[in-house]
């Protein structure tokens, strides 16, 4: 009798058993989500709504979540202005398309086999050179521009797209998240059972430490396209022809106030793409951080 009773308290949900919790926990639980999904949706509908707007509706105040009379003019005004630009507004694309995805790749593939190097393999100086990278967060890029130019200028890599891909080469900040990553989720064994039969170090790291910290790699993707995709005008870069999306955009918006609705329409397109990014990759990141783990 009481076995049966315990039985029933287990609830299932599409021939799977579920938390035993209520139903009335599982509703107040899917509002308070919903609410802070509403809340965090609100900045990105605003945006939208913003481009949409006429020009006498952008400046209401105050401002107003949602448009009376949508149009599309906005977007067509930035396409009218990008083309009356003396630099083709496809060069523009293609610097900030060629940037980023040297970038990203890039940072992608040193910053992981360093970690892997740093938290694998064992040499000296490997402690040392980890505490190196643990200081160099601590300082802000603005504070290395200085250094930074210093350095580019001395190589003769300024006014060119190396100014800028190589420092994202180098952020820090992907290896210490791939390195802390592949410590807890890479097991010493798995590696040691590869070593015994053959395998070099490459392939390791390749065909087994990558497919298992999936997670972070795509997670560093992400964050380093964002931040390449929004780059705009650089110290490090002075000719329009190796200007970026971002700071074209950035000049077209700075004539004035009649440039408003323009400079709301750039922004919903700046911002799109980075979220479609995410959103592609989101669910793999999902379904990777539930699968990856491993025990000994």
């Amino acid at each position: 009798m009481e076995q049966t009773k315990k039985y029933k308290k287990i609830r299932t949900r599409g021939h799977r058993v579920v938390l035993n919790r209520s139903a009335g926990g599982d509703v107040g639980i899917t509002i308070v989500l919903s609410l802070m999904g509403l809340f965090m949706f609100l900045p990105m509908y605003y945006v939208v709504i913003q481009a949409l707007k006429p020009l006498d509706e952008l400046f209401v105040f105050p401002p107003r979540f949602y448009v009376v009379r949508p149009t599309l003019n906005n977007f067509k005004d930035l396409f009218t202005l990008m083309g009356d630009s003396w630099v083709p507004f496809s060069r523009y694309i293609f610097n900030t398309v060629f940037i980023t995805a040297c970038g990203t790749a890039g940072n992608l593939l040193l910053a992981s086999m360093a970690a892997y190097a740093l938290s694998k393999l064992r040499f000296p100086g490997r402690n040392f050179f980890f505490q190196l990278v643990v200081i160099s967060l601590m300082f802000h890029s603005t504070v290395n521009q200085v250094t930074h130019f210093i350095i580019l200028s001395a190589f003769g890599l300024i006014d060119n797209y190396l100014a800028i891909i190589l420092p994202a080469l180098a952020s820090t900040l992907g290896l210490y998240l791939m390195k802390q990553f592949m410590e807890s989720s890479v097991p010493d064994t798995v590696l040691e059972s590869a070593r015994l039969d053959g395998a070099s170090e490459f392939r390791i790291y390749w065909t087994i430490a990558m497919p298992m910290v999936k997670p972070a790699w795509l997670t560093l993707m992400i964050e380093s396209f964002k931040g390449l995709w929004n780059t705009g005008a650089s110290i490090y870069i002075h000719s329009e022809q190796l200007k970026t999306f971002n700071y074209a955009i950035g000049q077209i918006i700075s004539g004035g106030i009649a440039r408003s609705g323009a400079g709301a329409a750039s922004t919903v397109i700046m911002m799109s793409v980075p979220i479609i990014i995410f959103v592609i990759n989101q669910s793999k990141i999902i379904e990777t951080m539930g699968s990856s783990g491993m025990k000994d």
